[in-house]
């Protein structure tokens, strides 16, 4: 430069683009505070209308009953979840019937053993050669014949009777101790 010239020049790599990002950026806040202020008066009306409101009674705290501890006595004995050793598994064999109804291991199991005997309808009956059978709809939707002597069902169900509307079996049900208990169980025409 020379040392009468008047005009500055500004060095190289400065530009106008600093100045300029500050002043945005103080227009940009200037402007968000100015729209807080105006929502502040909807606030302020809420506080003032809480305020002008009585105010309530408190209910007292709750009175704490002071603490009972608790014996326990049963520390010697048996946990409810293990076997009791008092009992002789000797005298639990002699206590099961032996003589009692037992399922026939030996015999092969029929189809609609599979399913359970609420899953399975009867469908109606058929009479052929003097024979009575009584439809059954299984689960998938196929239709089987069954006659008296035939099982259904998943507890040894063996069909004793078929009449127009029903079929009688004769179910064997564990008692959970070794042995079995006979029930009648019945499967009606459906609707």
């Amino acid at each position: 430069m020379r040392p009468g010239n008047m005009w500055r020049t500004r060095p190289e790599g400065h530009s106008l683009a600093r100045p300029l990002s500050i002043a945005a950026l103080l227009l940009a806040t200037g402007l968000v505070l100015a729209a807080c202020d105006r929502d502040r008066d909807d606030l302020e009306g809420y506080i003032e209308d809480t305020l002008d409101r009585p105010g309530g009674e408190i209910d007292p705290i709750p009175q704490i009953e002071p603490y009972e501890p608790f014996d326990y006595t049963g520390l010697g004995a048996r946990a409810p979840f293990e076997p009791d050793d008092r009992l002789d598994p000797d005298l639990a064999a002699e206590e099961t019937d032996e003589d009692g109804p037992t399922p026939d291991e030996d015999r092969r199991e029929e189809f609609l053993e599979q399913f359970p005997l609420d899953s399975l309808e009867m469908q109606g009956t058929l009479e052929m050669e003097g024979v009575l059978y009584a439809l059954i709809r299984d689960p998938e939707g196929v239709v089987h014949r069954i006659r008296t002597g035939n099982y259904m069902g998943q507890n040894h169900g063996e069909v004793v009777e078929i009449a127009d509307d029903r079929v009688i079996l004769n179910e064997l049900v564990s008692d959970g101790t070794g042995g079995w208990n006979e029930r009648e169980a019945r499967l009606s025409l459906s609707d």
